[in-house]
């Protein structure tokens, strides 16, 4: 057969597949079929490599004679444990997603603990190949799944090293996460409250501008007129800047010190050496003792023999 003739003979596959889609495959009924008078739903059989559908009236008919019926296009038996009212490819989505997050639990090395980097796609694709096995039930399903078991036993210590880092990572995610949020709630705060003041400012302005027009007051206050000149928000975030400093202490609370000082300077004479050294006391470096001695070690290394 040519090329043109695989060609239109996939074609004709693919229509045949499209068009048994959201029909039973035993009756052709649709479930929106105006000759549907009982609207029986559409079972989906999920067992790999079938994904046909089935009108709940076959379904009963067929599993009451036999506890499995073969589909009609595929030839995959069909059991009542298999059909579910979602479609295959839903079902094959939430296996995908469960069989991937239990794998990469256990396989959840980083790039950075590789030599290179295709040592790491290396590593990847291992994974993947082990997901696709067991997800789509290929032949070696059992040896991935005893595969991914072995070795969580035997890098058990790794592994959880590895999870309470990634955990980590996560939580200092989450912290800066939520302290950019607090800042940008901040932000937005300072804004209202500052178009707030602006806006009082304003207002204000004009109520004083009125009395002046009535000669209730003579001029516009001098801090509404520079408000006016320089901007109302260059005046506004002025004033918000020295309220500020007025509000945050220059020095800290004042200590109250005793009489002479937190400590008493103790003038030692040779009454109180005497009385430290019965005490077996030692002897403090300004002493008349140390003193003393000093004098004597000089003299004798002047007048000593050589």
């Amino acid at each position: 057969m040519t090329a043109a003739g695989h060609f239109e003979q996939s074609q004709n596959s693919e229509a045949d597949d499209s068009s048994s889609l959201f029909k039973c495959a035993i009756c052709q009924i649709s479930a929106d079929d105006s000759s549907n008078i009982t609207q029986s739903s559409l079972f989906t059989n999920a067992a790999i490599n079938c994904g046909h559908q089935f009108c709940s009236s076959c379904v009963e008919r067929e599993l009451s004679r036999k506890k499995a019926f073969p589909c009609p296009y595929c030839e995959t038996p069909v059991k009542r444990v298999t059909l579910s009212t979602r479609t295959l490819d839903d079902v094959q989505c939430e296996k995908d997603t469960s069989w991937r997050r239990r794998v990469l639990k256990v396989y959840n090395k980083v790039e950075s603990d590789f030599a290179n980097l295709l040592e790491y796609n290396n590593y990847l694709e291992e994974v993947e190949d082990i997901i696709y096995c067991i997800v789509n039930e290929e032949p070696t399903a059992e040896d991935c799944k005893a595969k991914v078991k072995a070795y969580e036993e035997k890098h058990k210590s790794a592994i959880v090293i590895r999870q309470s880092q990634r955990a980590d990572e996560e939580r200092c995610i989450a912290d800066r996460i939520a302290s950019e949020k607090r800042e940008a709630e901040r932000r937005k705060r300072e804004f209202i409250e500052e178009e707030r003041e602006v806006a009082q400012v304003k207002k204000r302005l004009r109520h004083q501008q009125q009395q002046v027009m009535l000669g209730e007051r003579e001029e516009v206050a001098a801090e509404l007129r520079q408000a006016q000149l320089h901007g109302y928000r260059n005046e506004v975030r002025r004033q918000q800047k020295g309220r500020k400093a007025a509000a945050t202490p220059s020095e800290g609370p004042r200590v109250r010190y005793p009489d002479g000082g937190l400590s008493k300077e103790t003038k030692i004479n040779r009454e109180m050496y005497q009385k430290r050294q019965s005490a077996g006391a030692g002897v403090p470096s300004g002493s008349i003792a140390v003193k003393e001695r000093a004098w004597n070690e000089a003299v004798d290394s002047l007048f000593c023999e050589r």
